[in-house]
């Protein structure tokens, strides 16, 4: 199993805990990193059945209905995905000049994205088709639904980017669920931050099997919770 795959075992406030406390414990960061490592309620999770994904970021921006953005040639973003050393992410940013009045994302893009091994897709915009991207079986988190675009154009690839107030670089690990996304800065170590995560996970397991014990009373509660936690 790659760590990867246990990371995926937990969700995104765990992960979002798990960094937290990487950072608490390390002198080299500053303790007000942690606000920038999340996305905001703009980030929503459009297709929770999907379940969740996680992996390396690869950026792209584009514009939706600006006929005049400069741009360049798509291949230089799917040429990216399929060279990429997977897992991935994509995270997609609508920087139109009236954005999210266009679909960043659709079906046909879905299932090519698939083909190119991509575990999910985070769009900073609007996307149309979800029955369709539901069918590829690609989870997928935007800011909301539209039927269609107009001029679409590709304007960078694997630039630092805003997505939901989070900003994101290339190889960055996202984990993204039903919450929103966390981020992994791509310096952190990933071995580390999963041994943190398992600590979190068997700490609240244990504070919560003494929250569902009947009838206990909130002196009885904090004695016991206060034994964990010493």
């Amino acid at each position: 199993m790659t760590i990867f795959d246990q990371l995926r075992q937990f969700d995104s406030p765990t992960i979002f805990n798990a960094v937290d406390k990487y950072i608490n414990k390390s002198d080299k960061y500053s303790k007000d990193t942690h606000s920038l490592l999340y996305t905001d309620k703009t980030i929503q999770c459009l297709l929770p059945t999907l379940g969740t994904s996680i992996g390396k970021v690869i950026t792209a921006e584009v514009t939706t209905n600006d006929p005049d953005s400069t741009s360049i040639p798509w291949d230089e973003y799917y040429s990216t995905l399929e060279n990429s050393d997977g897992p991935t992410v994509s995270v997609i940013k609508d920087v139109d000049s009236n954005p999210g009045r266009g679909a960043c994302f659709g079906d046909g893009m879905a299932y090519a994205h698939k083909i190119l091994g991509v575990e999910g897709v985070i769009v900073d915009g609007t996307v149309r088709d979800l029955d369709g991207i539901k069918e590829a079986n690609l989870p997928i988190w935007a800011n909301g639904l539209v039927p269609g675009h107009g001029t679409f154009n590709l304007t960078s690839v694997n630039t630092s980017i805003v997505v939901g107030n989070l900003r994101v670089q290339e190889n960055d690990i996202l984990i993204a669920d039903i919450n929103g996304c966390a981020r992994i800065p791509i310096e952190f170590n990933l071995d580390e931050i999963l041994k943190l995560a398992q600590q979190i996970r068997q700490r609240e397991q244990n504070l919560f099997q003494i929250y569902r014990q009947p009838n206990l009373t909130y002196s009885e509660a904090r004695r016991k919770i206060n034994q964990i936690l010493d």
